[in-house]
């Protein structure tokens, strides 16, 4: 068997990118964003979006980053898995981050960013029938996430809380 060298493809706020085993994808600095991954297992393929926000028709600009919100990011990441030759039907997901980061006194729901970008890739991934098999979402501590799509494994680094597998 050879040593194959695995690099770690960074993913950054607002951004997602793909790999292929025995590669593997990282995202830190997990907030009120949520780090979605979604992989298929037969043929070793992941990707991770860094989704800031819920919506795009929040956008007020006429030229928007996609990978930025949960409704555009979703479908882009599909595409661009599909296109490397993940099967659709093969695609789960893990979910992680979509902390509540600051307390407010308000019950304002645009303060309620994290839970709301959780609701809206819960919803969107429901769409595509893609399940979610693990996520570790909301808490009020930053998360760093890494995935291998060699063994389907998401690790996620918690602010205090030390490191778990799902």
């Amino acid at each position: 068997m050879k040593n194959e060298l695995a690099e770690i493809v960074k993913v950054g706020i607002a951004d997602l990118n793909i790999v292929k085993s025995p590669n593997r994808i990282r995202t830190s600095g997990l907030g009120s964003c949520v780090g979605l991954i979604l992989f298929d297992k037969i043929n070793e393929i992941a990707g991770l979006a860094h989704i800031m926000l819920p919506d795009s028709s929040l956008a007020n600009q006429t030229t928007i980053n996609h990978a930025k919100y949960a409704d555009s990011a979703i479908p882009l990441l599909i595409n661009k898995l599909v296109g490397s030759g993940a099967k659709m039907r093969l695609l789960h997901a893990k979910v992680a981050g979509g902390a509540q980061m600051f307390q407010f006194q308000s019950s304002n729901d645009m303060m309620r960013i994290g839970p709301r970008n959780v609701e809206a890739v819960r919803r969107i991934l429901q769409t595509y029938n893609i399940p979610i098999l693990n996520e570790d979402v909301g808490g009020n501590s930053g998360r760093t996430i890494e995935f291998d799509p060699k063994t389907s494994e998401l690790m996620i680094r918690t602010v205090n809380q030390g490191t778990k597998i799902i």
